[in-house]
């Protein structure tokens, strides 16, 4: 391995690690909920087919999803003005809000390890990384 391909190997491991530790601890919503609606938080109103697509999983589980999010009046379903045949998924205002409290819990919970398990110089060096990610996200 070069030391670049270890630096990304480590990283890779390390996001991923704290990503699940993160869901695991702070999450309020179960992670297929918690994707759709932030999914449609980012991109706007989609179709089920959209959402299921950009998650990567089958309409079917994406279908249920959405039911499971409607019976909670998380998202509401609107006539495509495109398509007549065809629904779009949409937040609503409690949908907003409870995305809202998930990402909340999920920043308390790492604000909380941050200042439990890291010095001050640490903390220095970790406010850098955010901006080192988006570099590297940005592309050529």
């Amino acid at each position: 391995m070069t030391p670049d391909t270890d630096i990304a190997e480590r990283l890779r491991q390390s996001i991923g690690h704290l990503v699940r530790v993160v869901r695991a601890q702070a999450d309020t919503l179960p992670p297929p909920q918690a994707a759709a609606l932030g999914a449609l938080d980012r991109d706007g109103p989609r179709t089920i087919a959209g959402l299921a697509a950009a998650r990567g999983v089958k309409h079917q589980s994406m279908s249920r999803t959405v039911a499971e999010l409607e019976a909670l009046g998380l998202v509401t379903r609107t006539p495509n003005p495109a398509d007549r045949r065809a629904v779009l998924i949409a937040l609503t205002e409690a949908g907003v809000a409870r995305l809202g409290e998930d990402r909340e819990a999920r920043r308390r919970w790492v604000a909380g390890a941050i200042a439990a398990r890291l010095t001050e110089e640490e903390r220095r060096v970790l406010q850098t990384v955010p901006d080192l990610l988006d570099r590297l996200a940005a592309g050529p």
